[in-house]
């Protein structure tokens, strides 16, 4: 059975050539119709291969006699289409789409002209030795979201044009064998993504020569595989959220070609020294979101080409000079949302350039004119959420930020008579000799809100004019009242409601209730002088 599909998938091969040149052409060459010809009266090795293969036979006779190759291809595409999948074709040969077809098993045979198989989100668990038989001209297999839990080695022989293979999202899967992927001599792309994996043998991708892209994110390895070691043509690699907890000396040996790197949501608490020393071609380095408290001097030393480096969401306290001496080519650096409360000297002094540098949700109170020279810096500051101390060590930065607008929202925190304002708001003094002055600390109990207190003589008149009307003789009821002030002012006694009792009987409370009202006025002009 396996070398009659084999014999077929050959035959395949000739006959898509023989397409080709006749859409090219709009007929078939002669002298190559007249050696197939040849061949089949003869009863040649091509005409036994496609008895084996009457599909196939059907389609070469009908490129020979003139018949529309489009036509032929589709037919050949479908005619051997497994039962649970749409097949269709297209350029390269045939699409065959099996996604989301119920499938405990891969099915038994494929059209011979499959360049693309999809097999995603089935109920697939096991895949035996040359699982898929020979499909010489597949380039992309994907299984994605199935229930593999092994591979057996040698599944993906009878592959040999396979350009991409997708393995993402079987959680049960754990385990690989050294010798999965052997005969994949051609393959560029490789997606292990989220399949739980613990750890993969050394010698796991030692036979993918031609691995450009490896996708491992979301597996549980607690350290950089080691299979990585020596892909001399990897470009890309993606290994966030995987539990590594360390990117080693010998981690990342020999590849020299690497450009991309992802390790961000890691729980990284160590960076060796020289960790990177090989990776001279990389250009983009992403170590956010670990757990990274210190860094070596040397951890990014020969990373000449380097352009992102982002060290966002970790537990630095201080950002070391040594750090960026080799990185004059970055032009995007994230520090933000660390614990950096210093930044030393120097720091920034190579990276003339930097487009971007993200220090925002730090400790940071004061950044020095200092961690920029002897360069000059004229990409954007991301400043906010710092606790800044807006005195005279920042005035560079306000005039920075005026003459260039390369930043915003700089809010002050201290001292107390510029917390709330946005650095540009604050004007710094100057003494006698031109030297700038730090804003002062507010006195906080005279920035108290409310009216100022009022003078001891003002509270006295207003308890003497109160009395006074007071004692004054009130009008007979149903009188107007005679008074200058406003309807607003009136005196208290108007205020109240008449019961219906003699002036005589209300005498003795009202001159006791004056008694009172000059007693506390007394009181408060005496705390008013104290």
């Amino acid at each position: 059975m396996l070398i009659k599909h084999m014999r077929r998938c050959s035959i395949s091969v000739v006959i898509r050539e023989m397409q080709v040149q006749t859409t090219m052409r709009g007929h078939f060459p002669p002298t190559r119709t007249a050696r197939i010809k040849k061949t089949v009266a003869s009863g040649g090795e091509d005409v036994e291969q496609l008895g084996a293969c009457p599909r196939l036979l059907g389609m070469q006779n009908a490129v020979v006699l003139g018949l529309p190759s489009a036509r032929a291809a589709e037919d050949a595409c479908t005619s051997a289409c497994p039962a649970a999948c749409a097949c269709s074709s297209v350029e390269r040969g045939c699409s065959v789409r099996c996604d989301r077809a119920g499938l405990l098993r891969v099915p038994a045979e494929f059209p011979c002209e499959a360049a693309s198989i999809d097999l995603d989100r089935n109920g697939l668990r096991f895949l035996g030795e040359r699982a898929f038989g020979t499909l010489p001209s597949l380039r992309r297999l994907s299984l994605r979201h199935n229930n593999l839990s092994f591979i057996t080695p040698g599944a993906f022989k009878g592959l040999p044009r396979l350009a991409e293979l997708r393995l993402a999202h079987n959680g049960d899967l754990r385990y690989l064998h050294a010798r999965t992927f052997a005969a994949l001599g051609r393959l560029r792309r490789l997606d292990l993504a989220a399949c739980r994996l613990f750890t993969v043998p050394e010698r796991l991708l030692a036979e993918l020569p031609a691995l450009r892209e490896l996708a491992a994110f979301d597996n549980l390895f607690r350290r950089v595989p080691g299979a990585l070691r020596g892909l001399a043509n990897l470009t890309h690699a993606h290994l966030e959220r995987s539990r590594i907890e360390a990117v080693a000396s010998s981690s990342l040996l020999g590849l020299r070609r690497l450009r991309s790197l992802s390790l961000q949501a890691n729980r990284v608490r160590a960076v060796h020294g020289g960790a990177f020393r090989d990776c001279g071609a990389l250009e983009h380095l992403l170590l956010n979101d670990n757990l990274l408290a210190v860094l070596p001097a040397d951890a990014f030393r020969g990373l000449r080409r380097l352009r992102t480096l982002n060290l966002g969401g970790n537990a630095l306290g201080l950002v070391a000079r040594a750090w960026f001496a080799d990185l004059a080519e970055l032009e995007l650096l994230y520090l933000d949302r660390n614990s950096i409360a210093f930044v030393e000297e120097g720091a920034f002094q190579n990276l003339s350039g930097l487009l971007a540098l993200h220090l925002n949700g730090n400790r940071l109170t004061v950044l020095a004119w200092a961690a920029f020279q002897p360069g000059f810096f004229l990409g954007r500051l991301f400043l906010f959420r710092n606790p800044w101390r807006c005195d005279c060590h920042l005035e560079w930065l306000r005039d920075w930020m005026e003459s260039f607008g390369r930043a915003a929202d700089v809010p002050c925190a201290s001292p107390g008579s510029v917390a709330g304002l946005d650095l540009r708001q604050v004007a710094f003094g100057r003494s006698s000799n031109g030297l700038c002055v730090d804003p002062e600390e507010l006195n906080l109990t005279a920035s108290s809100p409310g009216p100022p207190p009022e003078p001891a003589a003002t509270t006295v008149s207003r308890f003497s004019s109160l009395l006074s009307k007071l004692l004054a003789p009130r009008a007979p009821l149903g009188e107007a009242v005679n008074t200058t002030e406003g309807p607003g002012n009136t005196s208290l006694s108007d205020s109240l409601p008449s019961r219906g009792v003699g002036r005589s009987g209300r005498k003795t409370p009202f001159l006791l209730g004056s008694g009172l009202l000059l007693s506390l006025a007394q009181h408060v002009f005496v705390l008013q002088m104290d």
